[in-house]
């Protein structure tokens, strides 16, 4: 890696405070630091792609933010506030939530009985409210996804788009305002990845910060504002899409480059 120090992830813009700071995050199981002294933040309506290798310490460092497995050291904030995040429970109340790559969907009902899975309304009399259930998870895709009808459908019938849309409405329905998604776009086709695409755009109109995991660098161009690199648990650097190429964060990725460091013929090799 190179001894340039990580390009600084400070902002100094007139969007005043971070929706959530990770600072200085560790985490080490045994002798391996997993992630080592990370600095991320990210502001409302804003997508930050978090991109590197396997084994890089991505998913390690979101883990800490998800309640998946607590940081070692370093602090979290979540709008200027510093917060502790024990398990999945407290991230969810500081309006965390996660949509996983396997969604994490019950194939066998509809979108409002996914939404309201464990969190069920009910009636006085104790039955299920299956009405209630239904207009609120219809209000919630209307905002998403108006050309959503499928409501009363069972989500294993629907499309890969269609179902993003499912567990994007259940973490919005109960006030997220940082989503973590995970490889969203992985194994869909063309018009499902821009119904996700526009699905990111609505959030973002809301207000809502996005951490995208990806491996794909060209989603991660499509869909994130700024993109966050790791190599071997260290962050490389956080640099602004519009200012970098695709073969400069590919640098950052393989061999920890920061941008402008590579010659042409060395950005040229990454695709040998």
């Amino acid at each position: 890696m190179s001894d340039t120090s990580p390009a600084d992830t400070t902002v100094t813009d007139t969007r005043g405070v971070p929706l959530c700071e990770l600072r200085d995050i560790k985490v080490a199981f045994g002798g391996l630091h997993a992630v080592d002294g990370v600095t991320v933040d990210l502001y409302p309506g804003e997508v930050i792609g978090l991109v590197g290798g396997n084994g890089a310490g991505k998913s390690t460092l979101i883990h800490t933010l998800s309640g998946a497995h607590p940081a070692d050291a370093g602090e979290i904030r979540i709008n200027g506030q510093t917060v502790v995040i024990h398990n999945p429970r407290d991230a969810r109340n500081y309006g965390v939530e996660v949509i996983y790559q396997k969604l994490a969907l019950a194939d066998n009902i509809d979108a409002a009985a996914n939404v309201f899975l464990g969190r069920e309304l009910r009636t006085k009399t104790g039955s299920l409210d299956d009405e209630a259930m239904d207009s609120a998870t219809q209000k919630v895709m209307q905002r998403l996804n108006p050309r959503f009808k499928n409501l009363k459908t069972a989500v294993k019938s629907l499309s890969g788009g269609q179902r993003q849309s499912v567990a994007i409405a259940r973490a919005v329905h109960f006030n997220a305002r940082i989503l973590i998604m995970d490889e969203p776009t992985a194994a869909l086709g063309p018009a499902e990845t821009a119904q996700v695409r526009d699905l990111i755009t609505q959030l973002k109109a809301e207000g809502i910060g996005i951490f995208l995991i990806s491996h794909d660098i060209h989603d991660v161009f499509d869909l994130a504002d700024r993109i966050s690199v790791m190599l071997q648990g260290k962050l490389v650097g956080t640099v602004n899409k519009n200012d970098v190429t695709k073969d400069e964060v590919l640098a950052m990725i393989i061999a920890g480059k920061q941008p402008g460091e590579s010659t042409k013929h060395e950005l040229a090799a990454l695709h040998d």
